[in-house]
C-alpha cells in the first residue's frame, strides 16, 4: 500500500547545515567522534530497514491487528511483526542512542530522533513496542539501583526484553493521584503488587521474551494524592541471576482494547495478582522517576506524528501527480491527456503545502530538541547543561501538543488530497488519519500539555525559561533586520516575539485574580508559541536557503518556497489565537452546566 521514502536530503540539511551538529557534537566527549559520515551512514541503512521490512507490515498489521488468547493469557501480533523486530534487534538498532557500558552503541540522541521518524513513518503501529523499552531503559538508567541496571539494562539495550509504562487505571487517566494499585513489601526485599491498569501499549506481546513494566502504586501508609505514589519495576518473567527468564510473575493480560487505530499495538488491560516487583528509587517518590519516561514518551509522541505527517504528505504528493481530474483554471496544463493532474489546482496545493511544512518544521523542532538533550546530558559545562535542560523542559510539552495537533491537520488535508479514495482503505491514507488522532491524546492529552506549558513551565518561573528563548528570538531578528532579503521572514518574526511576551504578562496578571484564566487560555496560547518556535526556524532556514539559492540544487528553491507558504498562510492563524486567549474564562464557564 503506498510508498515510503524516507527523506534523507531534508534530514541532513537539518542535521549538517541548520543545526551544525557536526561542530555541536565536538563540544561533547561522549559524541565528539561522531562526524558526517557516520550520522549519514546511520540515516542511509535507517532507510533501508524502515521501507523495506517495516512499511509493508504497516496496512496488513492494520487489518490484521492482535489477537488475544483468553484461555493462555498471551497476545499475538500481527504476521511479520516478530520476524521484523528480529531483524531490528540484530541490526544493532535497538542499542543505537544507549550507553556503551550496558551494550549500547553510544551515538547521539540527535541522530536516533531521525532514525524515530523514519520508524514512525513506516509503522507507528510496531515502533511502540521498542519505542517504549527506550523510555524504560531512561528511567532504570536514571533512577535504578546498581542490581537493577546489572540485570535489567543490557537485556532493555539489546532489545532482547521489552518495556511498558503503567500509568492509568479504569477510574483515574491524567489525575494519577486516584490510583488505587496496592504494593506490599515483602522481607527479600521486593514487593506483592495488586491492582489493575488499561490502555498499557504493548503491555502483552510475542516479539521479545521478556517484558519490563514500570507499574506505579501505592505502599501501606502513603500519602494522598500524587505524593503517596511510588514506582515498581514487574517483569513478565523473573528474571535469573544470570539474566536467563525464570518463573512466570502474575501480571497478566485480561483483554486487549478495540481501538480505532494503531491496531497493530497490543493496548492491554493488565492485571497484577499479587505480581512481584521492586521498587525504583524512594518510596512515594515515584513520579519523580516516572516523568523521565513520561517525558521520553511525550518526545517520542511528537515523533510519532512527523512520522506520519511526512508519509501522508508523501502518498498524497504522489497521487496528485497522477490523478486527473477538471482542467486548470488558469489554462490547459496537460494538452495530451484528457484532464490535468489535479497539482495544478490551488486548493490541491495548499493542502499538499500544508503538510510539507508541518513536517519541515516539525523536522527542525524535533531535532533541535535532540539536540539540546545531547548537550543536557553530556557537555562538560554544569551552566550549558543548566541551559540545555531548561530549554528541553520548556519545549517537550510544546513538541508532544503542537505536532500532533499539526498530524492531525496534515494527515486530513493529505486524506482529503484524494477525494473518495482517500476515504477507502485500500489505498492506505485513512489508516494514517486515524492512527494520528490518538497521538492527541495519550502520555497526556494535549490540554494537559498546555497547562503544563502555561502553568508550570512558564508561569511558575515568572516566565523565565520563555525569556531565555525569546532572547535567541530577538538577537535574530536583531542579526538580520536590515537583510532585505530576509524581511519577510524577519518582521513577522520579531512581530510575534513580543506578542507572546506581551500576552504571557496578560495572563499572569489575570490568573493572579482567577486560576481559570490560565485552563482558559492555555489551549490557544501554546498554539502560539508552537509558531513562534516554527517561525523562529523556518526564518532561520531560509537564511540558508537564500545564501545557496543560486547553487542549482532545487532543494533550496524548495525550502524558500515552503517557508514562505508557511508565513503567508499558517503563520496567520496566531491572529486568531492570541484573541481567544485574551477573551477569558467567563466566556467559557459563565453558562450553567445544568444549561448546557
Amino acid at each position: 500500500m503506498g510508498q515510503y521514502v524516507a527523506p534523507i536530503r531534508d534530514m541532513q540539511f537539518v542535521l549538517h547545515e541548520f543545526l551544525k551538529v557536526e561542530e555541536q557534537l565536538k563540544e561533547l566527549p561522549a559524541h565528539a567522534e561522531t562526524d558526517a559520515d557516520i550520522i549519514n551512514q546511520v540515516l542511509e541503512e535507517g532507510a533501508k530497514f524502515t521501507s523495506e521490512v517495516l512499511f509493508p507490515l504497516n496496512h496488513s498489521g492494520d487489518r490484521e491487528g492482535c489477537k488475544h488468547d483468553a484461555e493462555t493469557k498471551t497476545v499475538t501480533t500481527p504476521k511479520g511483526f516478530k520476524e521484523a523486530y528480529k531483524q531490528y534487534v540484530e541490526g544493532g538498532w535497538a542499542a543505537l542512542a544507549c550507553d556503551p557500558e550496558f551494550g549500547g552503541q553510544g551515538l547521539p540522541v540527535v541522530l536516533n530522533n531521525s532514525f524515530y521518524e523514519m520508524l514512525n513513518s513506516s509503522n507507528q503501529a510496531w515502533t511502540m513496542y521498542p519505542g517504549l523499552s527506550h523510555g524504560a531503559y531512561e528511567c532504570l538508567k536514571e533512577h535504578g539501583t546498581d542490581e537493577q541496571k546489572r540485570l535489567y539494562l543490557p537485556k532493555l539495550v539489546s532489545g532482547e526484553w521489552t518495556g511498558t509504562m503503567c500509568l492509568t487505571e479504569p477510574h483515574c487517566g491524567t489525575d494519577l493521584g486516584l490510583l488505587r494499585t496496592k504494593a506490599i513489601p515483602n522481607e527479600d526485599g521486593s514487593w506483592t503488587i495488586t491492582g489493575n491498569k488499561i490502555f498499557i501499549s504493548a503491555g502483552e506481546h510475542d516479539m521479545s521474551e521478556n517484558i519490563l513494566h514500570l507499574v506505579l502504586a501505592r505502599v501501606p501508609d502513603a500519602p494522598e494524592g500524587s505524593k503517596g505514589i511510588s514506582l515498581f519495576l514487574v517483569p513478565k518473567y523473573l528474571p535469573n541471576n544470570d539474566g536467563t527468564v525464570g518463573e512466570r510473575n502474575p501480571i497478566f493480560c485480561g483483554a486487549i482494547e478495540e481501538k480505532m487505530g494503531i491496531h497493530g499495538n497490543s493496548t492491554c488491560q493488565m492485571n497484577l495478582d499479587g505480581a512481584k516487583g521492586w521498587i525504583i528509587g524512594q518510596p512515594n517518590k515515584g513520579l519523580n522517576a516516572m516523568f523521565v519516561f513520561m517525558n521520553a514518551a511525550r518526545l517520542g509522541v511528537g515523533m510519532q506524528s512527523l512520522g506520519l505527517t511526512e508519509v501522508a504528505y508523501q502518498n498524497a504528493l504522489v497521487y496528485a501527480k497522477d490523478r486527473l481530474q477538471m482542467r486548470s483554471l488558469s489554462g490547459v496544463k496537460a494538452a495530451d491527456k484528457p484532464a490535468d493532474p489535479i497539482i495544478v489546482h490551488p486548493d490541491v496545493r495548499r493542502m499538499l503545502l500544508t503538510a510539507k511544512a508541518y513536517a519541515e518544521g516539525a523536522r527542525a523542532f524535533s531535532s533541535y530538541v535532540a539536540l539540546q538533550i545531547d548537550r543536557e546530558l553530556n557537555h562538560p559545562d554544569e551552566e550549558v547543561r543548566k541551559e540545555a535542560a531548561d530549554e528541553v523542559a520548556l519545549l517537550t510539552p510544546v513538541i508532544k501538543a503542537f505536532i500532533t495537533d499539526n498530524a492531525w491537520i496534515a494527515t486530513s488535508e493529505a486524506m482529503q488530497v484524494y477525494g473518495g479514495h482517500g476515504y477507502i482503505s485500500e489505498w492506505g491514507m485513512e489508516q494514517y488519519v486515524r492512527d494520528a488522532r490518538i497521538n492527541l491524546i495519550y502520555e497526556g492529552t494535549n490540554t494537559i500539555q498546555s497547562l503544563d506549558l502555561l502553568g508550570r513551565k512558564i508561569l511558575m518561573d515568572n516566565g523565565a525559561k520563555l525569556r531565555k528563548f525569546g532572547e535567541k528570538v530577538r538577537a535574530f531578528v536583531e542579526e538580520n533586520g536590515t537583510d532585505e532579503a530576509m524581511s519577510e521572514f524577519v518582521t513577522p518574526l520579531g512581530e510575534l516575539g513580543e506578542k507572546v511576551g506581551k500576552l504571557t504578562m496578560e495572563i499572569g496578571m489575570k490568573a493572579f485574580q482567577n486560576q481559570d484564566e490560565v485552563g482558559a487560555a492555555a489551549v490557544p496560547y501554546l498554539r502560539v508559541v508552537g509558531h513562534l518556535v516554527y517561525s523562529y526556524f523556518f526564518a532561520q532556514m531560509a537564511k540558508i536557503a537564500l545564501e545557496k539559492k543560486d547553487s542549482g540544487d532545487k532543494f533550496y528553491e524548495a525550502k524558500l518556497q515552503t517557508t514562505r507558504f508557511y508565513f503567508a498562510r499558517l503563520y496567520p492563524e496566531t491572529a486568531m489565537l492570541i484573541r481567544q486567549a485574551r477573551s477569558g474564562a467567563a466566556n467559557l464557564m459563565a453558562l450553567d452546566a445544568d444549561l448546557f
